[in-house]
């Protein structure tokens, strides 16, 4: 899903790719991330994507100091410091569909959120 939690579980991660269709988007559109406090149900940051983005699936390091997001229409992977929002992107291959963040060490999934490597 587009959306995380925090690993304390204050926060809700949300991504924005630019669009609400459910159809192909665009690239360096107006992506970011807004965070939503679970207590106060409210927004307490929006982090864009430098240059344009378009952030869908991923998910929290075990240390919960990165967010890291598949840039789908980008050929890009995000890795956003979940204090400051600094977001540094990763030049993958085409459409990056989702990841997922494992604890265990050399534990990876790139392809969907779901396919364990």
């Amino acid at each position: 899903a587009p959306f995380c939690a925090s690993r304390d579980g204050k926060r809700l991660y949300v991504s924005n790719r630019g669009s609400h269709k459910m159809e192909q988007g665009k690239a360096k559109g107006p992506g970011s991330v807004t965070v939503i406090d679970f207590a106060t149900r409210a927004v307490v940051a929006q982090w864009p994507i430098p240059g344009g983005g378009s952030p869908d699936m991923g998910n929290v390091s075990a240390d919960g100091k990165q967010l890291w997001l598949s840039g789908r229409f980008d050929s890009d992977v995000y890795m956003i410091d979940t204090t400051s929002g600094a977001v540094t992107k990763i030049r993958v291959g085409l459409e990056p569909h989702g990841l997922t963040v494992w604890p265990q060490p050399g534990r990876y999934s790139q392809g969907h959120t779901g396919n364990m490597r």
